[in-house]
């Protein structure tokens, strides 16, 4: 609670509400200088913070916001306007003032000699600028007083509770509301008990009617006692199944309750992770000349905090390259007939249960051509497969690792991290990120996100009569399908969806499931992936819809292939949860092997037989798909790990001929991977190439030592380099 907190501590935290305000207030005085409410607004937390670093005795918080509150009150007054230049100056004493309620208990005398209070006497003379030379202090009205105490009185109390802490909590009522559903199916088993209560009573009364009128009065009074007995427990069964219906529906909407206000205290809106953007677009735009206003749309979307914490980086790199590589100069935008000011568009919003994040820009759009050219300057493909590639393809390289379009690096961009950075935050958090672009018209990137990161909307369905869920916001369709609609190609099952076709895969294949007894009339389909890479998934059968609690896996089971994690359903038993980009994976291998024709048909020839086989390991998508692309297109039979720790899962349960590997990977990195390959007598004579980024003779020969046979850098790699490499090591793709 807040009388846990010291006194400089709610200053902190009242310093860092403030601050956003003052913040907000001065870009908006810079669209519309004499916007009064703007103007009050800054004169409000100005003044609050002159108090509240008053009481905690931070005198330099006092001078700093004194200083402010003087500049504000004078353009209240209308003796100065506040330009942008007097906005600048007001802008570097927010930020100052906020270092200031930012230091921690040793540090708070350092502004009160040396250096920090010279910064201090210096930020209070650049104010003085803001002022007319011999403005006199102004008095401050009282009306602002009382409105900073009318403020303050609707200020929201401040309970302090760490992360681990809440989460425990929340993980609590996640497991209470699970729990509680126990009832229900209690309660229906106890319906059927009452069922057949009701059913024994009726067959004594058929007992009692068959004996004779006359005689055996033993036997007929031991009857009656039995029916009155039984008589009694139906009613006492009644009864308590009346209550524990009550009971069942109390409990529950008591537990939804508290795992709703759980959620939703994980639940921030949209603007919480946004506030410091319109100052990034205006301090990037001013460095690079450029006029840019930042819009944002839909900043009351509830998103998960933990989420929205992961979603600052990514946005500022998607902000900064919009700045730099596509709003273009006022002369350029001039010359083009578009406004001088370019425009940049962020929305959120909510949509089939996935969170969508759109950034947009009215510049001058992705130069598709030089982005070609690149490609094939750097030769990760040769001119005719870049010739061949389409738009949406192309711009997947944007994402590739130390990938870009600048010829010169800078503060801002050229280095090739920021998209990159984008897509592993992304992938992270079981999104997907999608870019368009139109010459001259501007980029937009497409962000789809789990609106939070504990609770998910699943497609139960059964296999092998064992539950699994499929994240619903990665099913395209789910429907049953007619046998009569099935075709076969060259040995595969297909079926037709929406004008175009779609290869079936049954799920038993993928998963190493005992097949289904005898073929179905219908087959229950689940459609993941999109376009050209859209797939059905034929299941036993569909269970429904559920929320589910996401439950990570224990780390030491390491990554399960083609399970991203688990949960609890209702009755309390587990499931596993599909992990969609890995049974994606997994259905290109399985198709690759020949594995897909059903009995009846006919048996596809395996092309693989006597090749050589690769495993490439490299966390980045994008990486793994073109190194497979080129040794598939020597001759190699290729597979693929995600990172240190599949690989040596993969490589543990397969033989391959060489491991391919990055070095920089979650959970295992590919030092580590060499390591245990090397260390282990079943796989030491099995050469590993290192391909990584990290170019240092050092990093070269660390991977040496450990035990990798090749070490090539990303960044001189090239189609003939690697296959050269490869080759050496192994030979042709035939043997």
């Amino acid at each position: 609670m807040s009388a846990d907190l010291s006194m400089l501590d709610l200053f902190r935290l009242e310093a860092e509400g403030q601050g956003q305000a003052l913040v907000s207030g001065l870009l908006g005085l810079e669209q519309d200088h004499a916007a009064a409410e703007h103007l009050d607004a800054c004169m409000r937390a100005a003044h609050s913070l002159k108090g509240a670093a008053r009481i905690v005795g931070l005198d330099a918080g006092v001078d700093i916001a004194h200083a402010l509150e003087d500049c504000f009150v004078a353009a209240q007054a209308g003796t100065i306007v506040l330009g942008q230049p007097q906005i600048d100056r007001l802008l570097e004493g927010v930020e100052l003032l906020l270092r200031v309620a930012k230091s921690d208990d040793q540090s708070v005398a350092l502004w009160e000699s040396g250096a920090g209070k010279a910064e201090i006497e210096g930020c209070r003379a650049a104010l003085r600028t803001v002022l007319e030379p011999n403005a006199a202090e102004i008095p401050l009205p009282a009306v602002v007083t009382e409105a900073a105490a009318v403020a303050a009185a609707h200020d929201e109390r401040v309970v302090r509770v760490t992360a681990e802490s809440f989460n425990r909590l929340f993980g609590l009522a996640s497991e209470a509301m699970i729990k509680g559903r126990w009832v229900a199916p209690f309660s229906q088993s106890l319906a059927r008990l009452k069922r057949l209560h009701e059913d024994t009573a009726r067959s004594v009364d058929r007992v009692r009617e068959q004996l004779p009128s006359s005689g055996n009065d033993a036997a007929r009074s031991a009857l009656a006692e039995a029916q009155r007995q039984l008589s009694e427990c139906q009613q006492l069964l009644a009864d308590r199944l009346v209550a524990l219906d009550w009971f069942d529906r109390r409990a529950h909407n008591g537990l939804q309750r508290l795992y709703d206000e759980a959620l939703a205290c994980r639940m921030r809106p949209f603007r919480d992770g946004t506030q410091s953007l319109p100052l990034l677009v205006r301090t990037v735009a001013r460095s690079l000349d450029k006029k840019v206003t930042l819009r944002i749309e839909g900043d009351g979307t509830q998103v998960d905090r933990d989420l929205l914490s992961r979603l600052d980086a990514p946005l500022g790199h998607l902000l900064r390259n919009a700045i730099d590589h596509g709003i273009e100069s006022p002369e350029e935008r001039r010359a083009a007939g578009k406004p001088e000011e370019g425009t940049l568009r962020l929305e959120a919003r909510h949509s089939a249960g996935r969170l969508h994040v759109t950034l947009s820009d009215d510049g001058r759009g992705v130069d598709l051509d030089r982005l070609r050219e690149r490609v094939v300057a750097r030769k990760l493909l040769n001119a005719d497969a870049a010739q061949a590639l389409t738009e949406a393809e192309l711009l997947e390289f944007l994402f590739l690792p130390a990938f870009t379009l600048k010829d010169t690096v800078s503060d801002i961009s050229g280095r090739g991290v920021g998209l990159d950075a984008v897509r592993e935050m992304v992938t992270q958090v079981r999104g997907t990120v999608r870019v368009t672009t139109t010459r001259g018209a501007g980029t937009q990137f497409r962000l789809q996100l789990p609106v939070t990161l504990s609770v998910m909307r699943a497609l139960l369905v059964e296999l092998a009569g064992e539950p699994y869920a499929f994240p619903l916001s990665a099913v395209t369709r789910a429907l049953q399908l007619p046998a009569d609609r099935v075709t076969r190609l060259e040995g595969r099952r297909h079926f037709e969806l929406d004008g175009r076709r779609v290869g079936l895969v049954p799920a038993h294949v993928v998963f190493g499931l005992p097949e289904p007894v005898s073929p179905a009339a219908s087959h229950a389909v689940v459609v993941v992936g999109e376009g050209a890479h859209a797939c059905g998934v034929i299941v036993d059968r569909f269970l429904g819809e559920r929320e589910l609690v996401v439950q990570p896996l224990d780390p030491l089971l390491g990554k399960i292939k083609d399970i991203s994690s688990g949960a609890l359903m209702d009755d309390g038993s587990p499931v596993l949860i599909v992990d969609i980009d890995d049974l994606l994976r997994s259905i290109g291998k399985v198709a690759s092997d020949g594995r897909l024709a059903g009995p009846d048909l006919v048996e596809v020839p395996d092309s693989s037989r006597g090749r050589k086989r690769v495993l490439v390991v490299d966390d980045s998508l994008t990486v793994r798909e073109l190194e497979r692309k080129l040794l598939v297109h020597h001759g190699y039979d290729v597979e693929m790990a995600v990172d240190g720790m599949d690989g040596w899962n993969a490589v543990r349960g397969a033989r391959f001929d060489l491991v391919v590997t990055d070095v920089d990977m979650p959970r295992l990195d590919g030092i580590e991977l060499v390591s245990l390959i090397t260390r282990d007598p079943q796989l030491r004579s099995t050469p590993v190439m290192i391909v990584s980024y990290k170019d240092r003779e050092e990093d070269r020969r660390r991977g040496l030592e450990a035990g990798a046979a090749y070490y090539l850098t990303k960044g001189s790699f090239h189609d003939e380099a690697l296959i050269e490499a490869v080759i050496d090591l192994i030979g042709e793709a035939r043997s």
